[in-house]
C-alpha cells in the first residue's frame, strides 16, 4: 500500500475544522469497499479528525496533477 497526504495540511493551510486529505494506492486485489472504509475509520480514529481518503486511481484528470505534485508520502 503506498499512503500520503496532501492539501491543506501540506501547504500549511489548514484550519480547525478541515479534514485531511489523504491519497492511498491499495495494492492489487485489495482494493475493495470494506478494506477503504476500515482505513477510512482508522486513519480518523487515530489522527482525530475527518478523513477525505482518496483513492489514487481514481483522481478525476482535472485535478490529478495538482493532488500528485503536491503529496508527501510516509
Amino acid at each position: 500500500m503506498e499512503i500520503g497526504v496532501f492539501g491543506s495540511y501540506v501547504r500549511g493551510e489548514q484550519r480547525v475544522d478541515s479534514d485531511i486529505d489523504i491519497l492511498v494506492e491499495f495494492e492489487k486485489g485489495y482494493k475493495t469497499f470494506d478494506n477503504y472504509m476500515e482505513l477510512k475509520f482508522f486513519l480518523e480514529e487515530i489522527l482525530t479528525s475527518k478523513i477525505d481518503l482518496v483513492i489514487k486511481t481514481a483522481i478525476r484528470d482535472e485535478i490529478k496533477q495538482n493532488i500528485l505534485s503536491e503529496v508527501i508520502y510516509a
